[in-house]
């Protein structure tokens, strides 16, 4: 089993965890957690096939993992409840 096969075996459970996380639970915060887990997956994803692409010098990959995780972040703080 090569490199790229043993991360995307990894994203796939890390997905698999989070689906199940995310429809069989009640509380918004553990939803909230297995939906976060679904995103690592696919940045996971996105840095694998970057890494062992044929060009890993274009920093495709990690820029879309980047753009997700500044996504993920912005959604955050916008459902966080305001102090004032």
């Amino acid at each position: 089993m090569n490199p790229l096969q043993l991360c995307l075996v990894l994203s796939a459970l890390l997905f698999s965890v989070g689906l199940g996380a995310a429809l069989s639970r009640s509380h918004a915060i553990l939803v909230l957690l297995g939906v976060e887990l679904m995103l690592n997956a696919a940045n996971l994803n996105f840095i694998a096939f970057w890494r062992f692409s044929e060009t890993p010098e274009t920093q495709t990959g990690l820029m879309f993992a980047l753009f997700s995780i500044a996504i993920a972040a912005a959604l955050r703080a916008s459902q966080s409840p305001s102090s004032a």
